[in-house]
């Protein structure tokens, strides 16, 4: 059973493009390469405790770092650049997105600007002092009234952000002091 566990911790670990040292310093407290090495390979147990370590340092949650009969591995079968798809030189895995903490979802109903109707967007809520990391990114902003605007931030004055709705003919929309707003970060949409 721990072997199974070392190889997945491995495989995850190289999946999110992490070395020994990045997982190491990521863990709460830090630890050092080579323990987790030694977590990988074998030559140091397992427990819950450095599962659950290791998964908050990935990432993951503790569970896709546990090989079981029914968990589905998603194979790379080749990376694609800007020249060429050429197969991966070593067997890789892709896994699957997991939401973080505090992260919000939109579900879009009807095609709008770049998104399609089905497209589920994750988004990340930011706080007014962070609102400069969203400038000229679509975002989703709460107004007072109880609605929403989702649109391309073009400009934040004092308390006041600058929006531009994504729909064609929209205009401006200017909202004041929103507690919040939600910042995409990943886009999820079946193709086909």
């Amino acid at each position: 059973m721990e072997a199974t566990m070392i190889t997945r911790i491995r495989e995850v670990r190289k999946a999110k493009r992490m070395t020994l040292d990045d997982v190491a310093r990521a863990c709460t407290p830090p630890t050092t390469p080579q323990t987790i090495g030694r977590l990988e390979t074998g030559m140091r147990t397992v427990s819950v405790g450095w599962l659950n370590r290791i998964a908050d340092a990935l990432g993951v949650a503790a569970t896709d770092l546990v090989d079981h009969p029914a968990s589905e591995k998603l194979e790379v079968l080749a990376l694609i650049g800007s020249d060429a798809a050429a197969a991966p030189r070593k067997a890789q895995v892709a896994l699957p997105p997991h939401p973080e903490a505090g992260q919000v979802a939109l579900l879009v109903t009807a095609s709008v600007g770049d998104y399609r109707a089905g497209d589920e967007i994750w988004c990340d809520r930011v706080t007014p002092e962070s609102f400069g990391r969203a400038l000229n990114r679509d975002v989703l902003v709460p107004r007072p009234t109880g609605r929403f605007v989702f649109g391309r931030l073009l400009a934040r004055e004092g308390g006041k952000l600058h929006l531009l709705p994504l729909g064609s003919g929209a205009r401006q929309i200017v909202v004041s002091d929103p507690p919040y707003l939600a910042l995409p970060v990943r886009l999820i949409r079946a193709l086909g």
